[in-house]
């Protein structure tokens, strides 16, 4: 017997921001339409006959918040039949992390207002859209112990305390530093300039590092085993 279908399928976008000073951060937008009205949420909507799914996703997200990201990786599916109240749609979801200050948000089409939200300090959000973040959040977590992440999030040259910082951010634990320091370095992907870090205070300057790019993106590729 066939089986019948009256099924819409949808994307959404979990994009992650990271800076020093505001940590892991979550772009949402204040929906204007109903369901869920004035609710947080995270940007998305139907997909159109025409489109790919990837296609889907970039407009919605540059429709709604004006960010425009090249690169998304897709999540995960979520399904269960009582997730829209309106009728039964199943979301592909997408994840990414990015430097906040890069863009400049603009809310529009089902959307009042975007603005990114503190990892720690989220809004009550719309549909399923919690569970959603924190299937991408251990994603993201899980990524980072197996490739190496910050090339688009730090600075041309940094302290090596910045990368750290990034790393306790996303994982949300202290990391042993001597020892991470030294997992890092052993790979290649990071080099040690003999620039000094410019200091506010008294303290001793360290050197500013930066990252091998073809190393970088090809560690990133291959896969690597931190074990942080």
């Amino acid at each position: 017997m066939p089986a019948l279908q009256n099924i819409k399928v949808a994307v959404d976008a979990v994009v992650f921001g990271y800076t020093s000073k505001e940590g892991l951060s979550v772009l949402l937008i204040k929906r204007n339409i109903d369901p869920y009205k004035n609710a947080w949420a995270l940007p998305g909507g139907l997909v159109g006959d025409a489109e790919s799914l990837e296609e889907a996703v970039q407009r919605e997200l540059t429709e709604e918040t004006g960010v425009n990201i090249n690169y998304l990786e897709q999540l995960y599916s979520f399904g269960a039949p009582n997730r829209d109240p309106r009728n039964r749609v199943v979301s592909i979801t997408y994840y990414g992390l990015v430097k906040p200050d890069a863009f400049e948000l603009k809310a529009d089409t089902d959307a009042s207002d975007v603005a990114w939200f503190n990892i720690k300090n989220l809004p009550k959000l719309a549909f399923d859209h919690t569970q959603i973040i924190n299937v991408a959040r251990n994603r993201l977590k899980s990524k980072m112990l197996y490739q190496p992440v910050g090339f688009e999030l730090l600075e041309e040259k940094f302290p090596f305390s910045e990368l750290e910082k990034l790393y306790m951010a996303v994982l949300d634990r202290p990391i042993d530093r001597r020892n991470f320091k030294k997992k890092i370095m052993k790979f290649g992907f990071l080099e040690e300039t003999t620039e000094k870090q410019m200091l506010d205070g008294a303290g001793r300057p360290g050197n500013l590092f930066r990252f091998n790019q073809a190393k970088y993106f090809q560690l990133q590729k291959d896969g690597i085993a931190f074990e942080i």
